[in-house]
């Protein structure tokens, strides 16, 4: 991907990311990869290469959900890096607030049905935004055909919308609907 961008001239208008979901290859203080036990600080140092060798826009999860201080630290040296929550926050208030007093997100996954409520998913939302830190409306692993998401991601001036490749219908359907909201 990163070829065809560079070969298309498309490097100011097409940058990549990458949802690492490191929570999912962590186990007893170290995570694995290509088959090898790497710390945290090695894990970084990837990331850091990643990033400039492929102008990386984004990194969701970048490490296992309950360590903020490695989020905080991957943030505060990549200053233009979108550094995301998901498992980290879980729209959840109490986590997001936690991520702002360690400094460790400047963008989060708003998922309305992992909360429970609408009620609450806004309100997680609102404390979001008063801190500064970009919304990313998301669908779940198993999605259903309504396109709600796509709604709130424009009503609430999100940063984006993430609902997966569109070759699925269940996922075009959230696409569909914001086309058809810009066409208002």
């Amino acid at each position: 991907m990163a070829e065809a961008i560079k070969r298309n001239n498309l490097q100011d208008k097409v940058r990549l990311a990458i949802d690492v979901a490191a929570s999912s290859f962590y186990n007893g203080g170290e995570y694995k990869v290509d088959k090898k036990n790497i710390s945290k600080e090695e894990l970084a140092s990837i990331y850091e290469s990643l990033i400039k060798e492929f102008n990386l826009f984004s990194i969701e999860d970048p490490f296992e959900e309950e360590d903020f201080e490695s989020f905080a630290k991957l943030k505060n040296s990549q200053k233009s890096l979108l550094v995301v929550g998901d498992d980290l926050t879980v729209t959840n208030k109490m986590l997001l607030q936690k991520a702002i007093d360690e400094k460790s997100i400047n963008a989060m996954i708003i998922k309305p049905n992992q909360i429970g409520t609408l009620s609450e998913t806004l309100e997680t939302m609102k404390l979001a935004r008063e801190n500064n830190i970009e919304l990313i409306v998301s669908h779940r692993g198993e999605e259903t055909d309504d396109d709600f998401i796509a709604d709130l991601a424009y009503a609430f001036g999100c940063f984006g919308l993430k609902a997966g490749s569109p070759l699925k219908s269940e996922r075009r359907l959230k696409y569909d609907r914001l086309i058809k909201i810009s066409e208002r």
